[in-house]
């Protein structure tokens, strides 16, 4: 059984990923700020254990960390998932403010660097570390997907899952052989968009359609397996051919 400590726990993705690990039996240790909104999607369980933090208080890490040792979890896994959608808000004009640049940064890059530095020195088993990225870290927006590209995705967004990706490389390096690094960047997933959309999404891209809730999670599984004990410093694109071209 492998346990695996997963930031985010209350979103989309982080959900779906949590409820697929419970299912291949593995002990789960998630993050929210609000336990009771997090129940409300997954349900109580004896594998599964709930820190509510927040990651922008000074003591945030301290308190992951005084969990982890009360409830006895050695873990050996940790997937930096988190997300705050308060940070992804425009101005007026569409651009980005200051505070929001930095706060999408702190949530996506440094809270992640250090909290992985804190848990591989308290954990002498975590020897695997995985991001969540996106395909916005990769490559910029395709402006035929949007109506309008300035009012629907704040540059912050890719800004800051770029810096992700290649923080995940640095770390690699820098925790290597004992702890693998890599990262995982997801093409749309379908359920946060109208159906207009989808249809431009699926036109752009080779196979031709969206991920589904699913599809998020066998990368996740294989980064946790044997099957990739050899790979560190890598980014997993899952994105149906959109970064081919």
């Amino acid at each position: 059984m492998n346990k695996i400590f997963i930031t985010g726990g209350s979103g989309k993705i982080g959900s779906s990923i949590i409820k697929f690990l419970l299912n291949n039996n593995e002990l789960v240790v998630t993050t929210t700020r609000n336990k009771s909104n997090f129940y409300k999607k997954i349900k109580k369980q004896k594998n599964l254990f709930v820190i509510e933090v927040d990651f922008e208080k000074i003591d945030a890490i301290e308190k992951i960390t005084n969990f982890l040792n009360h409830n006895k979890i050695k873990i050996n896994c940790l997937i930096h998932n988190a997300r705050s959608l308060e940070y992804l808000k425009m101005e007026s004009d569409n651009t980005t403010s200051k505070n929001n640049f930095i706060g999408e940064f702190y949530i996506d890059v440094v809270f992640p660097y250090l909290l992985s530095n804190s848990l591989v020195k308290e954990f002498k088993t975590l020897n695997n570390i995985i991001f969540i990225s996106s395909i916005y870290g990769v490559v910029a927006p395709n402006r035929e997907l949007y109506e309008d590209l300035e009012k629907s995705l704040p540059i912050n967004y890719g800004v800051c899952k770029s810096s992700q990706i290649h923080l995940a490389k640095e770390m690699a390096v820098r925790l290597g052989p004992s702890v693998r690094v890599n990262t995982i960047s997801y093409g749309g997933v379908k359920g946060r968009v109208d159906k207009k959309f989808i249809s431009k999404y699926e036109k752009l891209n080779i196979q031709n359609k969206m991920l589904e809730d699913y599809d998020v999670n066998e990368p996740i599984y294989f980064l946790i397996s044997k099957g990739s004990e050899n790979m560190t410093g890598q980014n997993l694109i899952i994105d149906n051919g959109w970064t081919v071209w």
